[in-house]
């Protein structure tokens, strides 16, 4: 950008409008936690400034400073040509109102399962308060964790993650949320390294995307841990492994959340005979499914 044209943004809403026209311009991938070029960038520049997004109306005329300026266009300079996600950019994201630090050694926090945790995953969970051990499978930046502790108050969770650098993050998002007596991360390859327990929940949004999908993902998605995303040829490696071990960590009827974004049909051919009960999320009917312990192979 010129000297010249960069005298002439004044305002929140000069880069905002600057932000907007860039994005778009350029075609940049919207698909964390964004909607579109709007809603981006507002998030990226109001976030930058420290200032909350469902407030903007109260700033958007603010002059900035040069320093700020400066800064906030080599934040959309990076966001345009190098897509590097918003959420790493600014070492934050929101998930259901809440706010979790994110940076590229884990998957940018989001989740249908989310949805469905912060209303206490009802009807299929009837009393919160019953529930006092809680498996977060695959747990990445450790939100689901940080959520289910939060919504089970009286519950125990153990956040499972191969990676080491992934729990980096999630002890992090578990310290800000002071809930080191009640969240525990765990490295271990799915169960292999657990402790002999049974749970009243398992939840798990596994990476599911397929060799085929993996090739073709968006510039945004390539900066993430190819680990977190890879779910093998048909996307269902580790949903497989997931749902024949489960049984043995589950209590008498207890419960097995899954997600796998829109790949129901994977999930059916690959989970033949198990009777897989789709849930309702804002993505449709093809993104969570629940299945009873007693159900499970």
């Amino acid at each position: 950008m010129s000297i010249d044209a960069q005298a002439n943004l004044r305002t929140i809403r000069d880069v905002l409008r600057y932000s907007v026209t860039r994005m778009n311009e350029a075609g940049v991938f919207f698909g964390h936690g964004q909607a579109d070029a709007v809603d981006e960038a507002l998030f990226l520049v109001l976030r930058s400034l420290n200032l909350p997004v469902d407030r903007a109306d109260l700033f958007i005329d603010a002059f900035l400073t040069h320093a700020e300026i400066n800064s906030l266009i080599q934040m959309i300079d990076q966001r345009v040509r190098k897509r590097v996600p918003a959420a790493y950019l600014l070492r934050e994201s929101w998930l259901q109102g809440y706010r979790f630090y994110v940076d590229e050694r884990a998957i940018v926090p989001r989740s249908f399962l989310a949805e469905l945790l912060k209303d206490g995953l009802a009807p299929w969970v009837q009393d919160a308060d019953a529930v006092e051990d809680v498996l977060d499978m695959c747990t990445g930046s450790g939100c689901l964790a940080v959520m289910a502790a939060d919504v089970f108050r009286k519950a125990k969770v153990d956040a499972v993650d191969i990676s080491p650098d992934a729990l980096s993050v999630a002890k992090r998002n578990i310290a800000d949320y002071h809930m080191t007596n009640r969240v525990n991360p765990v490295q271990s390859d799915l169960y292999g390294d657990l402790p002999s327990k049974r749970y009243g929940i398992i939840l798990c949004n596994p990476p599911y995307v397929s060799d085929e999908s993996m090739a073709s993902l968006p510039r945004e998605y390539q900066q993430e841990p190819k680990l977190a995303l890879s779910g093998g040829p048909d996307g269902m490696a580790i949903v497989r492994r997931v749902v024949r071990g489960a049984r043995g960590y589950l209590k008498r009827g207890g419960l097995l959340f899954v997600e796998v974004g829109g790949g129901r049909a994977a999930a059916e051919e690959a989970l033949k005979g198990v009777p897989l009960t789709w849930l309702t999320t804002s993505d449709g009917d093809d993104t969570v499914f629940l299945v009873k312990q007693e159900e499970l192979p």
